[in-house]
């Protein structure tokens, strides 16, 4: 039997057969040996992107002020503005010197969040325009996610802007959407996917793991992943921080991390596996070991919450035998040699709307 199920996982894992849900199920029950699982999953990682990790920073340039039940996040409706310091969209000079920054830091690429549903047609020529000015300024490649697309045209607009990549995450099956979220639905995300895919743009999407979904749920987006022919796939663990409706509805132990990492990456193998929210409380010192079958991760911590240090994560990356893909990260220079510091506490922290807005009034 489970030589049976590894021989199938070894087949989705160099694309000769289509992933099925119910065998990703399987190598996610503790059953299935976890060294057995990581040695499948790490043979498409090596043999696609070697010992290469893409490092990626995010500028979130509008939070809170949103209208979406997202029990999972903190800038939603009714929690955002007593729990994180909300701000309208960011002033376009501010934007521009966050880009210049990141260009003269070495990024490849610079990533724009917003919060909100999606956007208006004035939002989309409004980010079109930040979009093209960024792009003429620094060539850098831009990333925007800006909610759920609902016109096939704001995704042209955006294309002939400039833009390369738009981030849009299922974060659950269908069948769990209606429990964590009432104001809009899974096919809405699909949509925006397909928009996206549709007028050129890339996408990047992915999932968030530890919100009371089953290994059925999680098995079935690496599968919807897979059919969207999505090639950037961020897995985040779920933090429960201050403003969320979702609380901490499972215990996600550092096994159980990396063997839904193994999952995405043997369902999606020639796709970029992003190591993303949550991975410095819930893996802790097995996050070397995610790295086996993931080629990307955050540095610097995420929209709202803090991350470990650039350094520190610099240092792991190097002492584990990877390096950084400096042609398509978003690479700090001065800290790609630096000593690592010592451990981050573990502790959830926020961030501050200093460390958020660092130009702001400059």
């Amino acid at each position: 039997m489970q030589s049976s199920l590894s021989s199938r996982l070894r087949a989705y894992a160099t694309e000769a057969a289509q992933p099925v849900d119910q065998d990703l199920v399987a190598a996610l029950d503790a059953r299935f040996p976890l060294e057995d699982l990581l040695a499948i999953a790490e043979e498409p990682r090596r043999k696609h992107f070697g010992n290469k990790i893409q490092v990626h920073i995010l500028d979130n340039i509008r939070n809170g002020h949103c209208p979406e039940d997202c029990g999972y996040c903190a800038q939603r409706k009714s929690a955002s503005a007593e729990e994180i310091p909300a701000y309208s969209l960011k002033q376009e000079e501010e934007i521009l010197r966050e880009a210049e920054r990141a260009y003269k830091s070495g990024a490849y690429r610079f990533c724009l969040v917003t919060s909100g549903t999606g956007p208006t047609e004035k939002h989309a020529i409004k980010y079109a325009e930040l979009v093209k000015k960024i792009k003429e300024r620094y060539p850098m490649r831009l990333c925007l996610s800006a909610g759920i697309i609902k016109d096939p045209e704001f995704a042209a607009i955006l294309k002939e802007a400039g833009l390369d990549r738009y981030n849009h995450n299922l974060n659950t099956s269908a069948e769990h959407t209606a429990q964590i979220v009432s104001t809009h639905t899974f096919e809405d995300r699909v949509r925006t996917i397909e928009h996206m895919k549709g007028a050129g743009v890339s996408v990047c999407s992915g999932v968030i793991v530890g919100m009371g979904e089953t290994n059925k749920d999680i098995a079935s987006v690496a599968v919807r992943l897979k059919q969207l022919e999505v090639p950037s796939i961020p897995v985040n663990f779920f933090l429960p921080v201050p403003g969320h409706e979702v609380t901490a509805a499972q215990q996600l132990s550092p096994d159980f991390c990396l063997r839904v990492l193994s999952v995405f990456r043997i369902a999606n193998p020639t796709s970029e596996i992003r190591v993303a929210a949550g991975r410095e409380i819930h893996l802790k010192e097995k996050q070397p070991d995610a790295l086996r079958v993931a080629n990307s991760l955050f540095v610097s911590g995420y929209l709202n919450v803090k991350g470990s240090d650039a350094t520190e994560t610099y240092a792991m990356i190097r002492e584990n035998g990877f390096e950084v893909d400096a042609e398509v990260s978003d690479i700090v220079p001065t800290l790609m040699d630096a000593a690592g510091k010592a451990p981050t506490s573990g502790a959830l922290e926020m961030k501050t709307r200093e460390e958020l807005r660092a130009f702001a009034g400059n």
